[in-house]
């Protein structure tokens, strides 16, 4: 793990996850599920390089925030979030929530954050439940209704079917 260059608790996460692609790489693993570097490198909304995505996974690895699997010859590594990366996820939900107040934009991609927004806070804690199961293997806790995942990708939906009704 990389020492911080001072004591100062933003300092240190700053480090990890301050830069322009990080908090990205792990946007995609949360929501979208792309555990394998050539998902996170072609499902790339905003177009990774090869070399940035290599090196922000080795980074994550090194901070503790990713794990990879061990991959024999010719299989692909998968990366799994650790309990310090799934607590990425309040941090991102602060972010999002910024960024619908104060940067322009819509639609189905913004639908993801209105959501969060929207169901609030509990919301932000069934999502992590759900990343350690994914990630930890954890029990799945149990629950009536769709899932927090469900709920997100029927947003996302209704958001791009209104996207198209409005094109026409």
């Amino acid at each position: 793990m990389v020492e911080p260059r001072s004591d100062c608790p933003i300092n240190a996460a700053v480090e990890v996850l301050g830069d322009r692609w990080s908090l990205l790489v792990l946007r995609d693993v949360v929501f979208a599920d792309r555990r394998y570097f050539r998902a996170l490198l072609t499902g790339s909304v905003e177009g990774i390089a090869t070399n940035i995505l290599a090196d922000r996974l080795v980074r994550l690895v090194e901070a503790g925030i990713l794990t990879r699997g061990t991959a024999a010859r010719g299989q692909r590594a998968r990366y799994s979030l650790t309990e310090a990366g799934i607590r990425t996820l309040p941090i991102m939900y602060a972010l999002g929530d910024w960024g619908l107040d104060w940067r322009p934009g819509g639609g189905e991609l913004r639908s993801r954050q209105q959501l969060m927004r929207d169901e609030g806070p509990a919301f932000v804690e069934e999502l992590m439940d759900d990343l350690r199961t994914r990630h930890l293997d954890t029990p799945p806790r149990p629950r009536d209704g769709p899932g927090p995942f469900e709920r997100l990708a029927a947003a996302r939906a209704a958001a791009a079917e209104r996207e198209q009704a409005d094109r026409r």
